[in-house]
């Protein structure tokens, strides 16, 4: 089987000749690992597309998970100043916006001037965006969707590969960009108190999240990954996760799947206690599954509970296992996790959540030493 074919058949429980590898990698190990211009890494297309190929080739992995889309080729006309320090590299822009790109996690933002978030009792529908401009990537900073260039990087990769390897995209979920135009403390607090408000903000980002999923699909791609990291049982309860995340996730998980494309959720931390509402949104697969002491998710368990339900992506812990671990621990766990997923249709081994900045690139070898030593079905 070639790489894509072997993802492809795990995505839908078919046989496959190996278990799978594709894990998703942090923007801090990617630039530690691919030395360039963090700056650049961000914002080029061609040299984003760059390091996810050769960081593809260097740990052998299956598949490409593409975390950006939309790159703006004039991007560097909004630069008003730029310099490299010991510890990042700055961009000042003619907004009075500056950006320190760290050369080992995600970059710093800091806004000319603060945002004013309103109460959420006070959002009307004219408050809200006609079109879905940017990515809320964390904690205020965010990538911009050039509405001309959506999917550029997409049509760059396939060039470079040439269909050898899966490809997946990925969205944010709802949940997201509602806590992201509220603000978190005032999106919680919102919950409770404007309930009736809350599902029309999150409607409303659903309805732009689908269109940009579909037309995503277009673009020859195996699957679409839902970074949903707010909605583990550390941010809310699996009640509220019902009625509040699961209805428009949902929504889209169907159209994307009516396109023919598979999608699977991503949610970090301890998502033991709603392991199966996940599925209930309609989706292919789930993926993070973090084990104990990131999360509380024990493999074996996972798959005699919803195994039947979808494909299953995880569950390396990528600190305590690959970050701390010496070559000896990370053989002897990640063997008990493939042995673990191979005996089930439907597994992708993969770490549970991305690969931490600082983890050695050896570390990361090893996995496709293990898996071709292991993973044969």
């Amino acid at each position: 089987m070639t790489p894509r074919e072997r993802v492809l058949a795990a995505m839908r429980r078919e046989p496959v000749d190996t278990v799978p590898l594709m894990c998703q990698m942090s923007i801090g190990h990617m630039l530690q690992q691919y030395r360039c211009s963090p700056a650049d890494f961000w914002h080029d297309v061609d040299t984003f597309a760059d390091g996810l190929v050769r960081l593809r080739e260097l740990y052998g992995f299956d598949g490409i998970l593409v975390s950006l889309h939309g790159h703006d080729p004039s991007w560097r006309g909004g630069i008003a100043s730029r310099r490299m320090t010991e510890e990042y590299e700055e961009i000042v822009w003619k907004n009075g916006d500056a950006t320190h790109y760290l050369f080992d996690d995600l970059p710093e933002h800091i806004a000319a001037r603060p945002r004013e978030l309103p109460p959420v009792g006070e959002v009307s529908r004219n408050d809200l965006p006609a079109a879905l401009d940017v990515i809320p990537v964390s904690q205020g900073l965010k990538f911009f969707i050039h509405p001309a260039h959506r999917f550029d990087i997409f049509r760059t990769l396939h060039d470079r590969t040439g269909g050898m390897y899966s490809l997946h995209g990925e969205i944010t979920s709802p949940f997201d960009y509602y806590l992201d135009f509220v603000g978190y403390q005032e999106g919680l607090i919102g919950m409770i108190d404007a309930p009736e408000t809350v599902a029309m903000i999150m409607g409303h980002y659903a309805e732009l999240i689908e269109e940009l999923a579909v037309a995503m699909c277009g673009e020859g791609i195996d699957a679409i990954k839902v970074s949903s990291p707010y909605a583990g049982s550390s941010f809310i309860s699996p009640e509220f996760y019902a009625a509040f995340v699961l209805p428009h996730e949902g929504r889209i998980a169907r159209a994307v799947r009516a396109q023919g494309t598979e999608i699977y959720t991503h949610t970090c931390g301890a998502v033991n206690d709603r392991l199966e509402l996940m599925f209930d949104a309609g989706v292919s697969g789930i993926e993070c599954l973090d084990p104990e002491p990131l999360g509380d998710v024990d493999l074996a368990d996972a798959f005699r509970r919803i195994g039947h339900r979808g494909f299953i992506k995880g569950n390396i812990d990528s600190v305590t296992v690959l970050l701390q671990g010496t070559e000896t621990e990370i053989e002897a766990d990640v063997r008990r996790r493939i042995e673990t997923g191979r005996a089930h249709p439907g597994f992708i081994l993969s770490t549970a959540c991305s690969i931490a900045p600082r983890v050695k690139r050896e570390h990361v070898r090893l996995l496709r030493t293990l898996v071709d030593r292991y993973g044969g079905t």
